[in-house]
């Protein structure tokens, strides 16, 4: 009986340390829970978010912040359960955030690289919105190209066969729109007096091209700078775009609210879909926020998980989040998800 009484105990004991090790040895899944919100407004570990230098600037009586998604790269089992049973958490499979034959430190690069893009971008729309345009430029004419004697260094490109150029990568796109050994009729501005040339396009590594190298530039009388660390992917770009327009415009486009959102934004002003956005609304509301900004793609979601009194302002584009705020601050009711 002794012996038996042993064995039993050995093997309960064995069982436990087995269990102890299931529980406490990583698995592949992550675990995503709300992360920091920032006001765009304001200023982060002491420093202003966005600084404008050369320009006074206004001050809001609300914020404007963006939210984000905390991740926890490892995970063991007994954590896994606890997000999954957690109502402000999601445990998903550690290849949707970490791609496989990608690193962590890799992702993490990826990550810092989509934020400074976002930045860029939500500094464009938001400074053609004020009234700064864009201006694609010619910097460079080969010598054997289609564009040689007929365009300038300096040329300011304005359209192609009518249709206006207000990016750089819009001249691209309307030059590759039409077979190598068009005929395209190119408007220009050269120091100040508009004109037009006509280009016959050449291919060249496979693609149309008329044989100038361009920048794209912006001129404004004041510098602008993005500060914000610890931050990656692309989802702050619209929070930022309305945080640089509340900053250099007299109207506080808050109207004394906390206002929480995200988004991508392009150069053109569209909101993009992002990730993580039950999580988002988490943080959005443990932040007091009066309102989300969400894009438009991702109103099923949003909708599927919200927070109490939190509305849900649907938007499309940096106009329509814009539409949104004034229709807030008038009392109105904007368009929700």
């Amino acid at each position: 009986m002794r012996r038996r009484g042993m064995t039993v105990l050995l093997g309960a004991l064995l069982t436990a340390l087995l269990s102890v090790g299931v529980l406490v040895t990583p698995i592949p899944y992550v675990v995503l829970g709300p992360g920091p919100t920032v006001d765009t407004l304001g200023t982060d570990d002491g420093t202003e978010v966005i600084q404008v230098d050369g320009q006074p600037t206004s001050t809001s009586e609300g914020e404007l912040r963006l939210t984000t998604v905390g991740v926890q790269p490892t995970v063991k089992l007994r954590t896994a359960i606890a997000g999954w049973f957690s109502a402000d958490k999601a445990v998903v499979p550690r290849e949707l955030v970490y791609p496989p034959g990608r690193t962590q430190q890799e992702v993490k690069e990826r990550n810092e690289e989509d934020f400074r893009i976002s930045q860029t971008s939500a500094e464009t729309v938001a400074l053609t919105k004020l009234g700064y345009p864009i201006r694609v430029v010619v910097r460079a004419v080969a010598s054997d190209g289609p564009a040689a004697g007929v365009l300038q260094v300096g040329d300011v490109v304005t359209s192609v066969d009518g249709t206006a150029v207000t990016t750089a990568r819009s001249l691209t796109d309307l030059i590759r729109a039409q077979p190598a050994g068009s005929e395209l009729t190119i408007g220009y501005t050269r120091s100040g007096t508009a004109g037009t040339a006509t280009v016959t396009s050449r291919e060249q590594d496979g693609r149309p091209r008329i044989g100038v190298d361009i920048n794209q530039e912006q001129p404004h009388p004041f510098t602008l700078k993005i500060d914000l660390a610890d931050i990656g992917g692309p989802s702050a770009g619209l929070m930022f775009a309305l945080g640089i327009i509340d900053k250099l415009q007299p109207e506080d486009l808050t109207g004394g609210k906390i206002i929480a959102g995200t988004g991508t934004i392009d150069d053109q002003g569209g909101v993009g879909a992002i990730g993580g956005i039950p999580q988002k609304l988490v943080g959005a509301k443990q932040a007091g926020a009066d309102a989300f900004l969400v894009p438009a793609d991702n109103c099923a979601e949003a909708v599927r998980n919200p927070q109490p009194d939190l509305p849900l302002l649907r938007v499309a584009s940096l106009d329509e989040a814009l539409t949104a705020l004034e229709t807030l601050r008038a009392g109105g009711r904007p368009t929700l998800c």
